[in-house]
């Protein structure tokens, strides 16, 4: 039985498996051993505090990476690994990064529990999606695919612990710490970010037609809206948006539903540029000109607006926005706390970053919390 992992809630472990595959694809055959093949023996590439990052980590790091350059980016083998060569340091402080947010984590015995019980959970769901009732009778699965479930387990732990360390630690102690005068303030500065709106739509299609034909049909279906005609009529009798070979419209009337079946909310920020600028100051009951979208035009009504100050949206849309230089800055004082002591042949490459961490103030032995740093 062939593992098939198609659930996008578990894209998360698919991930994973891909992974493990890697590894097992860049191990060497037993038989290449047995006939005096050399290998190259694992070894240690830095000390973080009591835990060690390994060469067999940089090299899973470096193969995933080579994949993503040259599947996805379309580089050949030789720019791919010109590029590699490029970024060895940068992905091996990304691995003494997981390291210390690994043992962060595991320092607050209620976050590890909690990520624990969300591997468990995920593992459950990916063994459902396939048929599979138990966990045992996953990992006997798994070992016929030559993968280990313990494998996994660990690459999903790493994977949640980082992002329950990041929300707790810095995530949460930004939306915590904003103050009404702050969201305030953000929210006049920045009243486009929220203004949401429901809508419905009529869309003709370009497939078939001259353009100049389809456009003065959408011009003539927009005036008739404004001048008073039913918005849902004109959709149902004219809109020709399809799902599953079925004409929407018959069902919606062309009100535009999320999963729900419920009238969906589109932040006008986040809608395509020129559908944002059709909608953004019509009033409820607005109907928009033609706008040309890939495959035809629309005509879109407003139906509901909303740009009321909301507090938890206005501090969600603040940690959205501070929150990649916040980690950054995290993880640079995680690892000025830390020890760090990098192996002989790494020293060039983890040095230099490691010095760059150093504060200005501090001792070119021992860091703030008089700990070394690595042998500077």
């Amino acid at each position: 039985m062939k593992l098939k992992i198609a659930s996008a809630r578990a894209r998360a472990l698919t991930f994973l498996f891909a992974a493990l595959a890697l590894a097992f694809v860049a191990a060497p055959p037993a038989s290449a051993q047995e006939e005096g093949v050399p290998t190259v023996l694992d070894e240690p590439i830095v000390q973080v505090n009591n835990d060690v990052v390994m060469l067999s980590q940089l090299k899973r790091e470096n193969k995933e990476f080579r994949d993503v350059l040259t599947k996805q980016r379309g580089m050949t083998e030789a720019q791919a690994d010109a590029e590699i060569a490029k970024k060895q340091s940068e992905i091996i402080v990304g691995l003494i990064n997981e390291s210390l947010l690994m043992q962060k984590g595991k320092d607050t015995p209620r976050m590890s529990d909690e990520v624990e019980a969300e591997v468990n959970r995920e593992i459950l769901r990916v063994a459902n999606s396939q048929g599979i009732n138990s966990i045992e009778a996953l990992e006997a699965e798994m070992r016929k695919e030559g993968m280990s479930l313990s494998d996994v387990r660990q690459t999903l732990r790493a994977q949640y612990m980082k992002q329950a360390v990041f929300q707790r630690e810095v995530d949460a102690k930004i939306y915590f710490g904003l103050t009404n005068d702050d969201l305030k303030k953000y929210y006049d500065a920045h009243r486009d970010k929220f203004q949401s709106v429901t809508l419905s739509e009529i869309f003709l299609s370009l497939a078939g037609r001259t353009e100049p034909d389809v456009l003065a049909k959408a011009r003539q279906l927009a005036a008739q809206a404004r001048g008073g005609v039913n918005f849902g009529e004109l959709a149902v009798k004219n809109s020709e948006r399809e799902n599953n070979g079925a004409r929407v419209a018959e069902k919606t009337k062309g009100r535009i539903e999320g999963a729900d079946g419920k009238p969906r909310w589109f932040l006008v920020s986040e809608l395509n540029g020129d559908l944002a600028k059709a909608v953004k100051d019509l009033k409820a009951g607005g109907v928009t000109d033609p706008v040309k979208v890939d495959d035809g035009y629309m005509i879109l009504r407003v139906n509901e607006r909303d740009d009321a100050f909301n507090e938890n949206q206005v501090r969600g849309m603040i940690v959205q926005e501070r929150g990649e230089k916040e980690r950054e800055t995290y993880l640079r004082a995680l690892r000025q706390e830390a020890y760090i002591k990098p192996a002989d042949n790494y020293k060039d490459l983890i040095q230099p970053v490691l010095d760059k961490d150093a504060p200005a103030t501090a001792s070119p032995e021992k860091n703030s919390k008089g700990k070394k740093n690595s042998d500077r």
